[in-house]
């Protein structure tokens, strides 16, 4: 049933939750697309050994349970009609509970755990090919269906819960959706699956020989539903209402949706700690290129039994190395200090210092994951000023891969491309991404909120709420726009001068200088 609270002007939301590696927060989502006001707690991330990185399962609960009640209380205050319940979560985030006990019987281990990376490397030569034209992803270095299958092999009390048939596994969405349901419900979703490495695409289904060849027990996997098709309806002694569990999505696909990445080659750069790009690819999936390190192939969304799928790739240095310069270094104040500096220096001229920030590793255009960074063309004339402006115009080549690379695999360039995350308030590297990209850009007026607004939008549509996701999209305040200053022939210049550079620091003989025949072209401007 639909929970109603009084109040003397009556509205309607969808409550959402978005829980994320280091935080929960929650918020309801009102007709008008808007999000009211949203609540945030942090929870722990763990590393045990320089490898392994693990969470608590119970704090994730309770850090979810804490924040989506004092949205529901708030909803009550303010008269909003809560309609439903719509989630979205870190990905390939894993973890085993017993059913009977609701017991996590172990910690959760982390999407970003690479303990069993070096085994997996003697996966690749029989299966990359196999995984990337049915699962549109590699092996690659995180294996939850791998960690399971060692823990049921070497805890006991796992191993006896599983004899028992009371061994649940689950990501994070798996784990809200069986508490949020009061334990009636354990199922995942496309956008979730996918992560962990193991659903096929064109089929919704489990890829069951490559889970199995892990030595994952089949008959612990979660049922897959579509993102929009309902998790029945939420325990009133968890939130305080009962009202359907609408939608589940991972985070950047629900991130993707807010920003209006619905139709082939629309897409959105997400700038965080890392950088996350995705585009939208319609309904037949863009598989990736063997010459095109790190574009992987997955679900955008599934909806209403249909998949519409995405492109994504990401950087794990954007805010992180700003942090470093600014934190670890002290070479500037903050960040805003750092993107000041850098707009004193308005021209890149050849020879100019370059920063490579690759502090942990580069995925695209090349795969070198033990890469370090590099500051070059340093002189006794350089200056704080040039110092800034380097490092803002690393960032912004990095990212450049990544949308090269997805403009590529897709075989065509993005039609549009909305820009979020905190690091994306710097008005300077946003001018300075436009330049180097030939496209206008967009950064949306609210991105904190992206992967709330994107998943309740999915539910406030399959619930009635909204007549189409283009519907509450378009609705929403425009943000600002940066377009391009330079000219075509300036930003090819730039754009070699910078695979010059990225060439000579990897050493990569399969790196191919800007301009080659195979290497990314992407000038739409």
């Amino acid at each position: 049933m639909t929970q109603t609270f009084p109040g003397s002007a009556p509205r309607r939301g969808v409550l959402a939750i978005d829980e994320g590696t280091t935080g929960t927060r929650a918020g309801v989502v009102l007709d008008s697309g808007a999000a009211h006001e949203v609540f945030y707690r942090p929870i722990k991330v763990s590393h045990p050994d320089d490898l392994s990185v693990e969470q608590d399962p119970m704090e994730i609960w309770t850090a979810t349970l804490d924040v989506a009640r004092r949205a529901v209380g708030r909803a009550r205050e303010d008269g909003i009609t809560v309609t439903s319940v719509a989630l979205s979560t870190q990905r390939a985030t894993a973890m085993l509970w017993d059913r009977v006990t609701g017991r996590p019987l172990l910690p959760a281990v982390v999407w970003q755990d690479r303990r069993y990376a070096a085994e997996l490397t003697a996966y690749e030569t029989e299966w990359d090919a196999v995984l990337l034209a049915r699962q549109g992803r590699p092996v690659g270095a995180r294996a939850p269906f791998l960690w399971a299958a060692r823990q049921i092999a070497t805890h006991p009390e796992a191993a006896e819960a599983h004899r028992a048939g009371r061994l649940l596994f689950g990501t994070v969405d798996t784990w809200l959706i069986w508490r949020l349901t009061g334990g009636a419900v354990h199922a995942t979703t496309p956008t979730n699956a996918a992560s962990s490495g193991g659903y096929l695409l064109t089929e919704h289904a489990w890829d069951e020989e490559w889970i199995g060849r892990l030595g994952f027990p089949l008959d612990l996997l979660p049922e897959l539903r579509s993102d929009d098709a309902g998790f029945g309806t939420t325990d009133p002694t968890a939130l305080g209402i009962a009202v359907p569990l609408a939608a589940s999505m991972g985070d950047q696909h629900a991130a993707l949706v807010a920003l209006g990445g619905l139709t082939a080659g629309q897409g959105m750069v997400m700038y965080g700690t890392g950088a996350f790009v995705d585009a939208a690819t319609g309904t037949v999936p863009a598989l990736p290129r063997p010459d095109i390190s790190g574009v992987l192939a997955q679900p955008g969304r599934r909806q209403g039994g249909t998949s519409h799928y995405s492109l994504e790739a990401y950087t794990s240095t954007a805010g992180s190395a700003m942090r470093w310069l600014c934190d670890d270094l002290g070479l500037f104040a903050s960040p805003k200090e750092l993107g000041e500096e850098a707009g004193r220096v308005p021209t890149r001229p050849g020879r100019t210092p370059r920063f490579v920030p690759s502090l942990a590793g580069v995925r695209t255009p090349v795969w070198h994951p033990e890469s370090t960074a590099a500051l070059t063309g340093l002189t006794l004339a350089t200056t704080r000023a040039d110092l800034a402006r380097a490092v803002l115009d690393g960032i912004a080549h990095s990212v450049c891969d990544l949308i090269d690379g997805i403009a590529d695999t897709m075989g065509g360039p993005f039609t549009r491309l909305r820009l979020g995350g905190g690091v994306s308030g710097s008005d300077p590297l946003m001018q300075i991404q436009a330049d180097l990209t030939g496209l206008e850009l967009e950064r949306v007026a609210d991105s904190a909120t992206a992967s709330l607004r994107g998943t309740a939008y999915l539910a406030g549509t399959a619930q009635g709420l909204w007549s189409s996701l283009d519907e509450v999209v378009e609705a929403q305040p425009h943000g600002r726009v940066f377009r391009p200053s330079v000219s075509r022939a300036e930003r090819t210049a730039q754009r070699a001068a910078w695979r010059d550079v990225l060439i000579a620091h990897l050493g990569d003989p399969e790196l191919r200088p800007y301009g080659a025949p195979g290497s990314p072209p992407h000038t739409p401007h």
